[in-house]
């Protein structure tokens, strides 16, 4: 019988890195997780516009964490609560690479279960949201759509998306977030 503790991963890209909740990470954050095309393409909870995996994007060097999980099972669901996903859309909104077994499902997960092979993982997990905005699941909005949809909020709301798009990891440097910078003025923050 193998006792050994898994290595599995969790795939960060945006506010899972400065505010992971109760995802149960250890040793901290790291910069060299796997080229990914992530781009701040979805309307999210609280009117944000957070980053998600989009096709025809330009690939960016994502983060990744060791979860303290069991099996793969288990970090998709403690992912799942971290990023509030019902029990029933967690096999669509979380994807996952198991090495053990060679199953995997969501965006990208042929190129990030290459890279988690040379970082000698069991496994990864990582948000596997739609971009688009709430009206218009599935559908790519343009750099000027998600200025002008971010300039029409106020308040609060406006507030936190300003947030989510500062506190990103420096290195999710994508072309949206270039045009939001220079015509919101809204500039990453060094944390």
């Amino acid at each position: 019988m193998n006792n050994k503790t898994p290595r599995i991963a969790c795939l960060g890209w945006g506010s899972l890195i400065w505010k992971p909740g109760e995802l149960p990470i250890f040793d901290g954050w790291k910069t060299d997780g796997p080229m990914l095309p992530v781009e701040f393409a979805r309307e999210s909870g609280g009117q944000r516009i957070t980053l998600v995996i989009c096709d025809n994007v330009d690939p960016v060097r994502t983060c990744w964490t060791l979860l303290e999980a069991k099996d793969i099972g288990t970090a998709m669901s403690t992912l799942a609560s971290r990023e509030g996903i019902s029990d029933k859309r967690v096999a669509m909104d979380i994807g996952y690479c198991d090495l053990s077994t060679g199953m995997h499902h969501g965006l990208r997960a042929n190129d990030i279960a290459a890279w988690a092979a040379g970082h000698e993982l069991d496994g990864v997990v990582w948000t596997n949201l739609p971009c688009g905005f709430k009206n218009s699941r599935h559908i790519l909005p343009t750099g000027d759509q998600v200025v002008s949809y971010l300039q029409g909020l106020t308040g609060q709301a406006m507030d936190d998306a300003r947030e989510y798009i500062e506190r990103a990891p420096l290195q999710i440097s994508t072309a949206y977030r270039s045009q939001i910078s220079k015509e919101l003025g809204w500039v990453a923050l060094a944390i």
